[in-house]
């Protein structure tokens, strides 16, 4: 059988891929750090082989690398970033690591990562103490963590054409975590003044709508079906290519299905629900026809980063509309309040009176750059919500000596251990001492107090003494892997000749193709007519189906980490093509820019029926182990909530903090070298 993600020479000329654009040709394996990163070979999780892939025979590099919002082809987790703790992980690290080298820097605070939840803990750590050192670290080579701004410059548009790479939006602002509003309030982020990305009435007025793409990899025939506001189940439903009892059953699921479990309380109902994926629940309780499933296969991985196979039916009634998981109105279940076997966060966001989401034009980057711009003196020419968009941001200014708030980009983290004697009581440390690879040795920094605002995963290749238990509570936070691509075309007028602004794709490598929400701030300017550039995001999100999130996971970064740039690059094309070539779309013309954002590591699973059923929702939550403190090294990140919002990754460093200031660490000893 053809692999349908293979490259077809003939087929790729025709999309345009031997024409330049905008990108970055970078394949994975090539590890572009020197000394022992050149023998740190980038591999999966064990089982690979220990051959390092051959490198490619060209690198083409972006000219602007002092602006890496600019840079495009592929970012995120890259092979740099990746490299080293990979290396950690396989224990290919240290036997070429030499001696580490001090510094002779001492902070009051050191902070592993430079995502959401690190700059939030350098941002309450100031609160305490405005005069403290700090020091934040990152294997990447720009702060936000998932967090990211892609950047563009058409010719045919009067400044840049900005855009998210990773954490889109403030999902209902009004049930964010006292943590997460405090941040928001000191920032001066009122999330109602904000764009509304879940409504926007722009596309509305053209005549554009969601949809759905009935793709190959699914279905015999291909076929785009626009899911038009008030177009009824039994329209949309009768123009899918599927068997005409799957089609006798989606009408149905959609308009009067039985009571499945006659006889069972509510609870009971639940219960039942919470030991089914909804997948599973189609196909077990309601006997549906193989193309049912099929069609309903990627229905949450948009939100949830896995399919229906993996999603639970619970979770699936609770967050059940118009047009998603059909199959339970037949159950009567009370919708007024939700099941106590429902996600964290389908219990938080329940009931949220606003509209879901409110965002900025390039997503939560916007938050980041405005705690680093408050803590990093010349980072930025404007700090506040109104011209955070638009502002001038000099990289340089990170990690300026003097400054006693440092970021340092491109310097993975190594170790991270308690001052003391070998074998002592944590808790009898006064300070810690963090070792990071600059790219050519190990270089260690001294610490009053350390937060890991890291991937939990990696801490105990960092933090060497843990207890056993905590090491493997923090080993199962699994984090999922997924695609961010923005993709800038020249228009969109195809969009609006097929009346689409959104497609779910059923089957193929991307699940989603969405022209990016009409979001203005300030001095910025969203596209507003179809002759415009704009920016297009897909998302593709490789856990493997058939297995639970955390072992679909591992076995989907398998092959993601495999997959080269340029298949990454010709699907994104394929799809576009086929998904809006009806409509006059040209790839070779209409594809300007293409930024991949890898991320390997990506959403942090939060607990779920149900894979989670031996401790959620009454038991010990492996993650109120994972996060304890170790003397002076205290564990943030969303992992360690975990959940992937972003305000549980505000949450998470609020509390990491409060840990280390009720016992206040060492004084930091000599000034930083000037």
């Amino acid at each position: 059988m053809t692999d349908p993600h293979e490259i077809n020479p003939r087929k790729a000329l025709e999309l345009g891929m031997d024409r330049p654009i905008s990108r970055r040709d970078f394949f994975d394996g090539a590890i572009a750090a020197t000394g022992i990163a050149a023998a740190c070979s980038l591999l999966g999780a064990g089982g690979w082989d220990d051959t390092p892939p051959a490198p490619p025979e060209s690198l083409s590099l972006s000219p602007d690398l002092s602006r890496p919002p600019s840079l495009t082809g592929l970012r995120g987790d890259t092979a740099e970033a990746l490299s080293v703790p990979h290396a950690l992980r396989d224990q290919r690290f240290w036997p070429y690591a030499g001696t580490p080298e001090p510094t002779g820097e001492h902070y009051d605070l050191v902070v592993v990562g430079a995502g959401i939840s690190g700059l939030s803990a350098a941002h309450r750590w100031l609160e305490h103490d405005p005069s403290a050192r700090i020091l934040i670290l990152d294997n990447h080579d720009d702060i936000g963590g998932h967090a990211v701004r892609n950047e563009f410059r058409p010719a045919a548009r009067k400044g840049p054409l900005v855009a998210y790479g990773g954490s889109r939006s403030m999902e209902c602002p009004s049930a964010w975590t006292p943590e997460g509003r405090d941040l928001l309030a000191k920032l001066g982020v009122r999330p109602e003044s904000l764009g509304e990305p879940a409504g926007p009435g722009l596309y509305a007025s053209l005549g554009m709508h969601d949809g759905v793409f009935c793709d190959r990899e699914t279905f015999a025939e291909e076929r785009l079906v626009v899911l038009a506001p008030g177009k009824g189940a039994a329209r949309w439903i009768a123009e899918l290519p599927v068997a005409e009892q799957a089609r006798r059953d989606l009408l149905m699921l959609y308009g009067g299905p039985p009571d499945w479990f006659p006889g069972l309380s509510a609870e009971e109902k639940q219960a039942r629900l919470a030991r089914l994926t909804y997948s599973g629940f189609l196909r077990d309780v309601c006997g549906v026809h193989p193309d049912v499933l099929a069609f309903v296969r990627t229905m949450p991985s948009d939100e949830w980063a896995y399919g229906s196979d993996a999603f639970g039916a619970i979770d699936a009634w609770a967050t059940a509309d118009e047009y998603r998981y059909a199959g339970f109105q037949g159950l009567g279940l009370d919708r007024s309040r939700p099941s106590r076997y429902n996600s964290p966060t389908v219990i938080k966001e329940w009931g949220a009176g606003e509209p879901r989401a409110r965002r900025f034009p390039e997503g939560n980057q916007a938050i980041v750059r405005m705690m680093t711009a408050r803590m990093v003196p010349g980072f930025a020419t404007a700090t506040g919500v109104e011209d955070v968009t638009t502002a001038g941001f000099d990289y340089d200014a990170l990690d300026r000596p003097g400054n006693r708030v440092r970021v340092r980009l491109s310097s993975p983290v190594v170790s991270a251990a308690n001052d003391g004697l070998p074998g002592a009581d944590p808790r009898t440390a006064t300070g810690a001492t963090v070792g990071y690879f600059d790219g050519e040795r190990v270089k260690t920094v001294a610490a009053g107090s350390v937060i890991m605002a890291c991937w939990n995963a990696m801490i105990p290749y960092l933090v060497g003494d843990l207890p056993p238990a905590q090491q493997a509570a923090l080993r199962r936070s699994v984090k999922v892997p997924l695609l961010y691509a923005t993709v800038q075309l020249r228009d969109w007028r195809a969009w609006r000749e097929l009346g689409v602004r959104r497609a779910r794709f059923t089957g193929a490598r991307w699940c989603v193709a969405e022209l990016d929400d009409p979001v203005d701030l300030g001095g910025y300017r969203c596209p507003r007519t179809p002759e415009e550039p704009i920016a297009v995001h897909m998302v593709s999100t490789p856990v493997t189906p058939g297995m639970s999130p955390a072992h679909g996971s591992v076995a989907g970064r398998y092959a993601l980490i495999g997959t080269p740039y340029e298949h990454l690059e010709y699907s994104i094309r394929d799809q576009l093509t086929r998904l809006l070539g009806p409509g006059g779309f040209d790839a070779a013309r209409d594809i300007e820019a293409i930024t991949v954002n890898r991320w390997g590591h990506g959403h942090a699973p939060e607990y779920a029926t149900p894979w989670d059923l031996d401790f959620y929702p009454d038991g010990l939550f492996p993650a109120a182990v994972a996060r304890r403190p170790h003397g002076r090294i205290a564990i943030a990140n969303s992992d360690s909530v975990p959940a992937a919002r972003a305000d549980a990754a505000v949450t998470a460093a609020y509390r990491a903090v409060a840990e280390l200031r009720v016992r206040p660490p060492r004084p930091s000893g000599a000034p930083i070298p000037i």
